[in-house]
C-alpha cells in the first residue's frame, strides 16, 4: 500500500510538471497582454478589485478588452452583454471540439476545465489531446495556471495604471492591435477575406444609422451569414 501511494503521488507530481510546462509560453503572453487590460480598466474607471473580479468571471482577454472599451463609451448594459456574447461564441466550437477526448470523464473536473479553455489554451491541449499522451488533469493545469496569471497581470495593471499616461506605449492601442493580429491569422482564402472586408465596410455603414455600439453585432451577424453561404455554394460547386 506504501508503494502504491508514493507512485500516485509521484504520477500526480508529473501531472502539475507537465502542464506547467506547457502552459508556460501562454502565461508569457498572457502577462503584457494582462497589463495592458488592466490600465486600460484602470482608466476606464474600474479599481483593481472589479478589474481582478471581472477576469475571474469572465477570463476572455478580447470580450474584456472591449467590454472596458465601451464602458468607457458608456454604452448599454445590453449592448455590451450582446457585444461580448457573440465574441465568445468561438468557445462553443472550441469546447465541442476537446469533448471528443473527454467524454468520460466527471463533471466536476469538466466544469473547471471547460472554464479555463481560452483560443491559447485550446491549441496547447487540443494538440496533446489528440496525442492520446495527454488527459484532463495535464489540462487543468494548463487552463487554471494561465488563468493565475491573467488574473494576476490585469490586476498589476489596474493598481499600477495611474502611474502610465494614457497614450504611453501604444497601450490605448492595444484592443485594436489584437483584433488585426486575430483576424490576419484569419485569413486563409478568398472567402475569409471578402467576409472580413464586407464585416467592415457594414460596420461604418450601420455606424452612420444606429447609435450606440450595436452596428458592430449586426455588422459581425451579417458578414458571417453572407461567409457561410459563400462557402456552402462553393462547396456544392466543387462536388
Amino acid at each position: 500500500m506504501p508503494e502504491y501511494k508514493k507512485s500516485k503521488q509521484s504520477f500526480r507530481g508529473g501531472n502539475i510538471a507537465q502542464g506547467l510546462a506547457a502552459a508556460w509560453p501562454i502565461c508569457l503572453g498572457y502577462l503584457p497582454i494582462g497589463l495592458a487590460f488592466g490600465v486600460l480598466a484602470q482608466k476606464a474607471g474600474l479599481n483593481p478589485f472589479q478589474i481582478g473580479l471581472m477576469s475571474l468571471v469572465v477570463f476572455a482577454g478580447s470580450s474584456q478588452f472591449i467590454g472596458v472599451s465601451m464602458i468607457a463609451a458608456s454604452a448599454s448594459m445590453a449592448s455590451i452583454v450582446l457585444t461580448t456574447f457573440m465574441v465568445n461564441l468561438r468557445h462553443l466550437l472550441m469546447s465541442s471540439s476537446l469533448s471528443v477526448f473527454l467524454n468520460r470523464e466527471g463533471r466536476i473536473k469538466l466544469t473547471l476545465f471547460a472554464y479555463g479553455v481560452t483560443d491559447e489554451s485550446f491549441a496547447v491541449n487540443y494538440v496533446r489531446l489528440g496525442s492520446r499522451k495527454w488527459d484532463l488533469d495535464r489540462s487543468l493545469v494548463v487552463n487554471q495556471t494561465a488563468n493565475l496569471i491573467w488574473i494576476t497581470s490585469t490586476v498589476a495593471g489596474g493598481c499600477f495604471g495611474h502611474l502610465i499616461p494614457m497614450h504611453a506605449f501604444g497601450i490605448d492601442y492595444a484592443l485594436t492591435a489584437m483584433f488585426i493580429c486575430l483576424l490576419v491569422f484569419q485569413l486563409k482564402n478568398e472567402t475569409v477575406v471578402f467576409t472580413a472586408v464586407l464585416a467592415g465596410v457594414l460596420a461604418v455603414v450601420l455606424a452612420l444609422v444606429i447609435p450606440g455600439n450595436i452596428y458592430i453585432v449586426l455588422a459581425s451577424i451579417a458578414a458571417a451569414g453572407v461567409g457561410v453561404v459563400i462557402k456552402r455554394m462553393n462547396g456544392k460547386s466543387r462536388n
